[in-house]
């Protein structure tokens, strides 16, 4: 018998719904250090389809979260991520990025103003780095407080809206990256209009105490199935957004990643407040100069076989120019969808590259994104 080292025992944690998704029939695999369910009984491409079409329920509270609180919080945290927080309204998030010197990026997060506090989601796989780097850069009278008390979930989908507000009626005026402390089903919990499919949709923070109550609530209505790791991922990827890890890290920079939009005009312009964060000397002179070697780009395969992760991009002369870091075969979009990093010549759209695969070049066209039409609920 082979003896198991310390190091090769790794002990994964659960979240509170852990015994809800067994009893769901979900194929658990490892994942930021938790079990966390990839799929349901209903199947990747149907629990996809199915939150487009209707509304799925996702366990999400492997992510971190994190109030922030002291005098002057948002101009402490401010000096940490290109993006505006000091006038970041109450009752609203806003999403942001860590950067280190080199100006990569540390992670990426939604930054919520609660008014007394701010209160962070941060990733999975990042989150003790980003508690040990809030910890090390704030000041010591900041209040930085780990809800690991807490879990959450996101309700996402068309009809996710209607859903919610059996419960609690409040959340059918709230508008795309709103955020409120309601009561839902009697349980005191921070509610945001956001999430991470590109459909109208909330992300609901709730005492793990009383998280596997809600979800059953949830699970109960017709419209809601539960929708596990693997369409989440393509949900996200069909709508653009980007997983930390895979298209963004720390050798990154924002404007590398083509997240520009989501930098600040008051960081990146001139003014009392541009500037100010780590890597700024080398962000915004690539804003300036609109000079990076490399770009994040949209991909759409001209055959009908996915492009994963991993994958090679060529030129028609069969020249690396770049690497694929997220793909899917696009359920909704009903082609294979990719995004990647090709050298900025080749990042225009309409521009033709060739993906690797299996040493097959597969040929495919730099497209804008989303793939998808994003759906969030603007008040429209």
């Amino acid at each position: 018998m082979t003896k198991v080292t310390d190091a090769e025992l790794i002990i994964l944690e659960k979240t509170a719904l852990y015994a809800e998704h067994i009893d769901a029939g979900a194929k658990m695999v490892p994942f930021a250090g938790y079990e966390m369910p990839v799929q349901y009984p209903l199947g990747v491409k149907k629990e996809h389809l199915h939150t487009r079409e209707a509304a799925g329920l996702f366990d999400v509270s492997h992510m971190g979260q994190i109030r922030l609180s002291g005098t002057d919080v948002a101009q402490y945290l401010e000096t940490l991520v290109p993006v505006d927080v000091v006038d970041l309204p109450v009752g609203k998030q806003r999403y942001a990025f860590f950067t280190n010197e080199q100006g990569g990026i540390l992670d990426d997060m939604m930054i919520a103003n609660m008014g007394d506090h701010l209160f962070l989601v941060v990733n999975a796989a990042c989150k003790d780095a980003d508690i040990t780097h809030l910890k090390c850069q704030l000041p010591a009278d900041i209040a930085i407080d780990v809800l690991d008390d807490h879990s959450l979930l996101a309700l996402q989908g068309p009809q996710a809206a209607q859903v919610l507000a059996r419960f609690e009626p409040a959340v059918s005026e709230m508008h795309f990256m709103d955020v409120q402390t309601l009561d839902i089903n009697g349980i005191a919990c921070t509610v945001s209009r956001s999430g991470y499919t590109g459909e109208d949709g909330y992300e609901i923070s709730v005492p793990s105490t009383q998280a596997a109550a809600l979800a059953q609530h949830f699970i109960e209505c017709e419209e809601v199935e539960w929708i596990g790791l693997g369409a989440r991922d393509s949900l996200r990827l069909e709508c653009g957004l980007c997983l930390y890890g895979h298209d963004l890290d720390t050798t990154t920079t924002p404007v590398e990643a083509s997240l520009l939009w989501a930098i600040s005009p008051k960081r990146r312009e001139g003014g009392e407040r541009a500037g100010g964060f780590p890597g700024a000397d080398i962000i915004l002179p690539q804003i300036a100069q609109k000079n990076v070697s490399r770009k994040r780009v949209g991909l759409v395969g001209l055959t009908k076989a996915p492009v994963r992760e991993g994958a090679s991009l060529l030129n028609a002369a069969g020249d690396i120019i770049g690497q694929v870091t997220s793909g899917t075969a696009g359920p909704t979009a009903g082609k294979p969808v990719s995004m990647g990093y090709v050298h900025t010549e080749y990042a225009a759209i309409d521009t033709q590259v060739f993906a690797n695969v299996r040493g097959k070049p597969l040929p495919m066209v730099v497209t804008k994104m989303p793939f998808v039409p994003q759906r969030y609920y603007r008040g429209e």
